[in-house]
Formats: structure tokens, sequence, C-alpha cells
């Protein structure tokens, strides 16, 4: 029996690496297409959140294409979702840049700020401190991540009760500790690229395919 490769929607919304990231989904094993087009990204097996640059930026331009509203109806029909780097961080209440505050997409609470480090951008290689039954991190240890931002979110604020499962949570540390990654059902995310992480980045990513 032929094994039928999952479909994956690179949300093209003006912001991101969609091509390195649709090139580093491909190789893990997915039929990727860049759209904004909201039936294709609904019907898509997983829907793939790229972001770069200013968190306002991106939040301004995921409301054009009503990113936050197909977000939303997925996540409530349990259909996956991934962001990453500032497709992570506007999942989050309200990103916070030169004092500047902009609304985020509230699917977790929290705030992103600046990071307190001697040097930013953190822009380079860094290690993680993954949940040991983390599936997005199976079989991936001691492998270093490549990460390019000077805001995170630094403190996880959800605790959902029984029944509820709790998220899992993911960090790293750069001067001080912030949220690296966090896989909360069909909801997942990272801070860093892995479409920029070499093989470690292309593992993570079949991870991810795998659950969907």
């Amino acid at each position: 029996m032929t094994l039928v490769s999952p479909s994956v929607v690179v949300l093209d919304y003006g912001s991101g690496n969609v091509h390195s990231a649709a090139k580093a989904l491909e190789l893990a094993g997915a039929r990727v297409e860049l759209t904004s087009d909201r039936d294709r990204a609904m019907n898509a097996d997983g829907l793939f959140v790229p972001g770069v640059g200013a968190f306002s930026a991106v939040a301004e331009a995921l409301a054009k294409v009503g990113g936050g509203a197909l977000i939303e109806k997925r996540l409530i029909a349990d259909r996956p979702v991934m962001g990453i780097c500032v497709g992570m961080q506007v999942m989050f209440e309200h990103g916070v840049e030169r004092g500047n505050q902009a609304p985020g997409l509230g699917e977790w609470p929290g705030s992103v700020t600046e990071l307190e480090a001697p040097v930013l951008p953190h822009m380079g290689w860094n290690t993680v401190e993954a949940p040991d039954d983390s599936r997005l991190f199976a079989g991936i240890h001691d492998e270093r991540f490549y990460f390019v931002h000077s805001y995170a979110v630094q403190q996880w604020k959800l605790d959902p009760q029984p029944p509820f499962t709790p998220p899992m949570v993911t960090w790293a540390q750069h001067g001080a500790r912030f949220i690296a990654a966090v896989e909360n059902g069909p909801l997942t995310a990272t801070q860093f690229h892995p479409e920029k992480s070499g093989e470690p980045g292309i593992r993570l990513l079949k991870n991810w395919l795998n659950t969907l």
C-alpha cells in the first residue's frame, strides 16, 4: 500500500521565509503549497505559519488575509497548525517592542518582550531543554537549533486543570531563559527556525508531520 504524504499549506501572507520553509517541509516528506487561500489552507492536513520582522507588522499582515480567524477555525476543528519565529510569537496575547504594545492572536496568555541579554539579537545556534515525552523532539537529543530574534516569551502562564492536558513547553537560554517551543494539542510552535537548522530541523519537521 502506498502511503500518501501529508499536505501542508505554508501561509503566504507577506512575512517569513516561505520558500525555505516550503523546501524544508518537502525534504521532511510533505506535499507543500504556498498560498493565502483560506479554503485551501483550511483543508490541508497541516497549516504552517512563518514570520519574521516586527511583531506588529506580522500581526497586521496576518489580519489582512484573515489569518487569525483561519488559525482559530482550524484549532477549533482540532486541525494542526505550526508557527515559527514571529509566527510563534503572535500566538500569544501581545508583543511589546520599543515601548509599543501590539495585540496578538491570544491563543496563549503572555507577552513577547525584549530578551534580557548582553548581546542582541540572539543570532546563531543554541541547545534547547525539551520535556522527556515531547513528540516534537522525539529522537532529537543534545542538538542545536538556529535562532534569530531579540524578543521572546520569558514566562509561561497557562496552567490548565484536569481533564485538560498541560502543554509541553521547551526552553532555551540567551541571557534569560525563554520559551523555545510549545506543543499544545493541535497548536505547535517554535521560536527557532527549523528550516535553517539543518538535519535536526528536518527531523523535527518530520516529527510534526507524523502528528498530522
